[in-house]
C-alpha cells in the first residue's frame, strides 16, 4: 500500500489529520466515559444528536452546529434530571435517544428536496471532512487536552469516588457538567468520521484494548489514541483499496484488534488474566 503516494491528495491529508485529532480526542474523552460506566449515557446524547441535524437542514444553518447544539442540551437536561432523580437513568437515555432521532426524522422529511450529506451523518465519512472541520477538531484536542491536563486529579476523584471529591473541596457538580459538555462536542465532531450509529465505537473500544494490558487511567489514555490513530490510518487505507465505506471499515479494524488483542491476552498470561 503507497501511503506517500495516497497523501498527494488533498481529501487524504484532511482525511489523515482528522485520524490524528479524533484520536486524540476520543482517545481522551472515551477513556472517561468507559471508567464512568457512561457508555450508555454516550449512546443517548449520540443518537439525540441527530435531531439538530434535522433542525438544520430544516431552517438551513449547518447541520453540525444543529447536532452540537442538541447534543449540549440533552447531555446537560441527563446530568441534571439523573442528578435529581426525576426519572431512571436508563429511562432518561431512552427518552432523548428516542426524541432526538424522532425530531431528526422528521425535519428531514419536511426539508424540502434531498438531503445529501445525510449518509455521512448516520454512517460517517472521513474523506468529506473540510478543513473548518479540521480547525474545530482541532479547537477541541487542544481544549480537552488541556483540560484534562490540567485537572486530571480532580477529574480522577470526580470519576471513580465522588463523596471523596467533595470532601476535597472539589466542585464536583460544574466539573461533571463540563465534562459531560465536552464528552457531546467530542461525539459531535467525530459524527463526520465513523457517523451517529458508528461513534460510540470509536470511543470504547480502543480504551477497552488498552484496558486488557493496563488499568490505569493515564496508560489507558495513551493506548486508547495511539491504537484509536492506527485504526483510523489502516481503516482509511483499506477503504480507499477496496472502495467501502470509510467509517464502517474504522471500526471494523478496532473491533479486529480488539479480538486479536484477546488472543493475545489469553496466549500470553493465561485465561485467568
Amino acid at each position: 500500500m503507497d501511503l506517500p503516494g495516497l497523501l498527494k491528495y488533498t481529501f487524504i491529508q484532511h482525511a489523515f489529520l482528522a485520524a490524528i485529532l479524533m484520536s486524540v480526542t476520543c482517545g481522551i474523552i472515551g477513556t472517561y466515559i468507559v471508567s464512568r460506566r457512561m457508555v450508555f449515557i454516550s449512546g443517548g446524547i449520540t443518537h439525540a444528536s441527530f435531531g439538530g441535524v434535522g433542525i438544520g437542514y430544516f431552517f438551513g444553518f449547518p447541520p453540525l452546529a444543529g447536532a452540537a447544539i442538541f447534543a449540549i442540551l440533552a447531555a446537560l437536561a441527563t446530568e441534571n434530571l439523573t442528578r435529581r432523580k426525576v426519572l431512571r437513568n436508563d429511562s432518561i437515555i431512552a427518552i432523548m435517544w428516542s426524541l432526538g432521532m424522532a425530531l431528526g426524522i422528521i425535519f428531514i422529511y419536511l426539508t424540502p428536496g434531498y438531503a445529501p450529506d445525510l449518509m455521512s451523518f448516520l454512517f460517517g465519512s472521513i474523506i468529506t471532512v473540510t478543513r473548518t472541520d479540521l480547525w474545530l477538531m482541532f479547537a477541541l484536542a487542544v481544549t480537552v487536552s488541556g483540560f484534562f491536563a490540567m485537572l486530571l486529579k480532580p477529574i480522577l476523584y470526580v470519576s471513580f469516588d465522588e463523596q471523596f471529591a467533595r470532601t476535597r473541596g472539589i466542585p464536583v457538580m460544574l466539573l461533571n457538567y463540563l465534562l459531560i459538555v465536552l464528552v457531546a462536542l467530542t461525539i459531535v465532531l467525530s459524527i463526520r468520521i465513523a457517523g451517529i450509529i458508528l461513534v460510540l465505537s470509536i470511543l470504547t473500544i480502543p480504551q477497552n484494548i488498552a484496558n486488557l494490558f493496563s488499568n490505569r487511567f493515564s496508560h489507558i489514555m495513551i493506548g486508547s489514541i495511539i491504537l484509536g490513530f492506527f485504526a483510523s490510518l489502516l481503516g482509511l487505507v483499506l477503504s480507499y483499496y477496496l472502495d467501502i465505506p470509510s467509517g464502517a471499515t474504522i471500526i471494523f479494524t478496532l473491533v479486529v484488534m480488539y479480538l486479536a488483542a484477546r488472543v493475545i491476552k489469553v496466549v500470553t498470561f493465561g485465561k485467568n488474566q
